[in-house]
């Protein structure tokens, strides 16, 4: 009798804590909701990071009298920049998967930084990709050229890989830099097609693909393959390939082509002697020199999840968790 006592308090409780959070989570729906028309646009000043960070590490290693004169120091500095015009670096971060994804949200970072840029500045995208889909990685480069065709200077940073569709959007930058062993290159093209036709065959499965266009289906995946399909269909991977070395080609020329559209990879050092890449650093070191002088402004679009999304979510988890407490309870009095 004691026990469900116990349980009906601490649902009670329970219940009390629901209707409390519930409240709140509403409430602050209603706050979101007024202000769901402000641009999905996160800004962090690297500039203001970095020095944040030195400042702090400053006052743990250094004594009373070297910290009053290190704030002397800062303060001129500070005073010297304020009547000098610093211009401006805007880091982009794209992940890209094997359909570009991150592509939506490049070209609303891209079109943000268009808006206010201009070629005293730089934009830097750190690019982590190992290829996808063509048209996916033809459109995540043609969002970086947009860059490049308003004349403001483009770095890309490779800190880990950028192969076969991350080296397409690269090579677009006016200068590529990338970490001693990223990996870089994969100027070539992969088509994987599993064909099942021969197992349909064995199992008296008749399968019939009806076409228009002598070339509107080359191979499929249940259908037989013919010689001519596959003639075809290696014919259009060997034209992808010519206009990916012509996208190569027209913004690195110093490349020698036959050495490097092979389909094979490099790690940094050798992408450098072989011209795929500029200069042997890391995305942080070149940030962090570039910030001793200019502003360094990261800038990342966020796609806002729907109110409704926002809150079943929530009273999801607060429900989840409410009864998970309530098992608990019921099973540790169990074994007491």
């Amino acid at each position: 009798m004691e026990f469900w006592q116990h349980l009906a308090l601490f649902a009670a409780q329970a219940a009390i804590i629901v209707f409390a959070l519930s409240s709140l989570i509403i409430l602050i729906a209603l706050v979101a909701a007024k202000s769901q028309d402000k641009p999905e646009l996160e800004i962090e000043l690297l500039h203001k990071k970095y020095k944040h960070f030195a400042n702090i590490l400053k006052s743990a290693i250094l004594n009373k009298d070297e910290q009053k004169e290190e704030k002397k120091k800062q303060k001129k500095s500070d005073k010297e920049q304020k009547h000098q015009h610093q211009s401006n670096v805007f880091v982009i971060d794209f992940n890209g998967d094997i359909k570009a994804s991150a592509t939506d949200h490049l070209r609303e970072e891209i079109s943000a930084i268009l808006n206010v840029a201009t070629p005293q500045d730089e934009v830097v995208i750190r690019v982590e990709s190992p290829g996808g889909v063509v048209h996916g990685y033809g459109l995540a480069a043609s969002q970086l050229l947009r860059v490049r065709e308003k004349n403001i200077p483009l770095t890309i940073c490779v800190d880990k890989v950028a192969a076969s569709g991350g080296y397409l959007m690269s090579c677009v930058g006016n200068k590529i830099l990338s970490a001693p062993f990223a990996i870089i290159g994969s100027i070539g093209v992969i088509a994987q097609v599993p064909n099942f036709h021969q197992i349909l065959k064995k199992h008296d499965v008749d399968y019939k693909e009806y076409t228009a266009g002598e070339y509107k289906r080359t191979i499929s995946i249940l259908g037989e393959i013919t010689p001519k399909g596959e003639e075809k269909f290696k014919e259009q991977l060997e034209a992808t390939h010519s206009l990916f070395k012509q996208w190569v080609g027209h913004y690195r020329p110093q490349l020698e082509m036959s050495k490097v559209a092979t389909g094979e990879y490099w790690y940094g050092q050798q992408a450098l002697e072989l011209k795929l890449v500029d200069e042997l650093s890391t995305s942080d070191d070149y940030l962090a020199k570039l910030s001793e002088h200019r502003h360094v402004i990261k800038v990342n679009y966020m796609k806002k999840q729907k109110l409704a999304d926002k809150l079943s979510h929530l009273l999801g988890n607060l429900a989840e968790s409410t009864l998970l407490k309530v098992y608990e309870k019921i099973e540790q009095k169990k074994f007491l």
